[in-house]
């Protein structure tokens, strides 16, 4: 992908914010098209690449009314490895994501001897640093004006690892988690595996979050049900605000029980954009 598509995606977030802020109020598609500083026939066509449905439909995911009959579903997050054929793992479009955590000893080495080679590049949701350590993927976080410098994002998950930056070798990688519909089924049948620096607690919640399909939705307490501490709640939004992996380790599908989206390390707007073109390649 190119820079064209950042900018796509900020249009498209533009939109998406009136949409959820005024969709009871049925915005017409001049309001949403003036909103992305767009034509209303530019902006439809757009929105459709984009999003594979109509604004007005893509609104109905981002319904408080949806949200709520997703959460009523109850899905049992233990049951959903076995549907999807692998045990702890989880099915993402057509990429399987396995987490391997570092030992406790690495973890207080903290990456030292370890090289991080990185890259910037652009998705659907904007662009994002991707880092990558003997070809796992170490960080994928979201970038916004506000962020700091790549390097520095990297020193804080890593801060004694080797910084590299080398998009080159990284982007392979990269074209395995948004690939471009050229790219679409040329990967290798093989998962995408994450390392990550994190307290068991931390990895289980991350885990579990690998088993929630693709435009579904879970509640915090749903998730702490699932990893067998009903009343961790709390501790386990806790470990989702900390998760290194965005959109692999998909901590966007949960909300909260009362059917709000609540907030995203990388920013609510992009929270509001996943989930609902998530349901729309979901068809739900």
């Amino acid at each position: 992908m190119n820079t064209s598509s950042t900018y796509t995606y900020n249009q498209i977030a533009q939109a998406i914010d009136h949409l959820v802020t005024s969709y009871r109020n049925q915005p017409t598609l001049p309001e949403l098209a003036e909103a992305a500083n767009l034509s209303a026939f530019h902006f439809q066509r757009l929105f459709t690449e984009w999003a594979g449905v109509s604004p007005k439909k893509f609104g109905q995911y981002l319904t408080l009314e949806h949200a709520k009959a997703q959460l009523r579903r109850g899905l049992a997050l233990t049951d959903v490895a076995e549907r999807v054929g692998l045990s702890g793992t989880g099915r993402l479009h057509d990429l399987f994501v396995s987490i391997e955590g570092v030992t406790p000893g690495q973890v207080k080495q903290a990456g030292a001897g370890l090289v991080l080679q990185y890259g910037l590049f652009n998705s659907p949701f904007g662009q994002y640093v991707l880092g990558s350590i003997n070809g796992k993927i170490a960080l994928l976080h979201f970038l916004s004006d506000t962020d700091p410098i790549p390097e520095t994002l990297l020193r804080t998950a890593w801060p004694a690892a080797t910084i590299q930056h080398n998009p080159v070798a990284v982007k392979p990688l990269a074209d395995r988690i948004f690939p471009t519909p050229s790219q679409l089924g040329t990967s290798p049948d093989q998962p995408v595996s994450v390392l990550v620096r994190g307290t068991a607690f931390q990895l289980k919640v991350w885990e579990a979050l690998l088993r929630i399909p693709e435009g579904q939705l879970v509640s915090y307490d749903q998730l702490a049900n699932a990893i067998g501490q009903p009343t961790a709640s709390r501790a386990v939004g806790t470990a989702i605000g900390s998760n290194p992996i965005g959109y692999l380790i998909p901590c966007h599908r949960v909300i909260k029980k009362t059917g709000l989206f609540g907030q995203y390390r990388w920013g609510a707007d992009r929270k509001q954009a996943m989930l609902g073109w998530e349901a729309a390649r979901a068809g739900i």
